[in-house]
């Protein structure tokens, strides 16, 4: 017989489940203690005050999904996808989750909570490996660092949009949908690919100094796997990767 969850799990749980059916202002302290069987002196003691367990609670589910989505990006790294699909394919997720937990997206990303957060850091270095992986194919139109911070920007910006147009706090707004081409986050999708994407290495309309045309992409690749090429040192490497970088954002 398994032991049963300590107090903070179980208060982390009840707490969970209240801001997922009702939203963040059914997150009471007596509410809590309630639905967890604890006493309320027990939060206070384990998390400081309210917005000392919404953070938690936070935290404990964004970790979940953030795990899932870290293995999904490793097994997709060892595959033979598509990049490009591959990274829209995790937007799409993501904003599933979101819809799925607006009060949680909005108890993150309507704030500042987001800027400690170790499961939206380790997320953070998810979507770098995804969108290293296009810039590695030759498909990236824009320096890595760039393109991660459009994404961001266009993600939490739309899905926010999204849900205070309409998403009540148990739920998402009624017709929307995650692969919905009419959708306001697949619209911002697709115009941010648009930005940052090029066709598979061919040679760009940009001219360099001497007149001829600069394989953006291709550029983009080697800058991304300037990290691992043998045969030079490490400040050779980064100088490499400053170098491309400074052409990749000139042209």
């Amino acid at each position: 017989m398994s032991a049963a969850p300590d107090p903070r799990t179980r208060i982390v749980t009840a707490a969970a489940r209240l801001l997922a059916e009702d939203g963040a202002a059914a997150v009471t302290t007596r509410s809590v203690a309630l639905a967890a069987g604890v006493q309320a002196p027990a939060i206070y003691r384990l998390f400081g005050d309210k917005d000392g367990l919404l953070d938690a609670v936070a935290e404990h589910v964004l970790a979940e999904f953030v795990a899932a989505k870290t293995e999904h990006a490793a097994a997709e790294a060892d595959g033979d996808g598509d990049p490009v699909e591959d990274l829209r394919d995790s937007w799409r997720v993501q904003v599933a989750f979101g819809l799925a937990n607006p009060a949680l997206f909005r108890l993150l990303y309507a704030s500042d909570r987001d800027d400690e957060s170790p499961a939206v850091a380790a997320g953070l270095e998810v979507l770098r490996a995804r969108v290293h992986r296009v810039a590695a194919a030759g498909r990236l139109r824009v320096p890595e660092e760039q393109a991660v911070a459009m994404i961001r920007a266009a993600g939490a910006g739309s899905m926010l949009t999204m849900l205070s147009s309409g998403a009540p706090e148990g739920g998402a707004p009624q017709g929307s949908s995650p692969g919905d081409g009419s959708s306001l986050p697949e619209l911002m999708l697709d115009t941010v690919l648009a930005a940052i994407v090029t066709d598979p290495p061919t040679w760009a309309d940009d001219e360099g100094a001497d007149g001829t045309a600069v394989p953006l992409g291709a550029l983009q690749a080697v800058r991304a796997a300037a990290p691992a090429l043998p045969g030079l040192t490490d400040p050779e490497r980064a100088l490499l990767q400053e170098w491309l970088g400074r052409v990749t954002t000139a042209s």
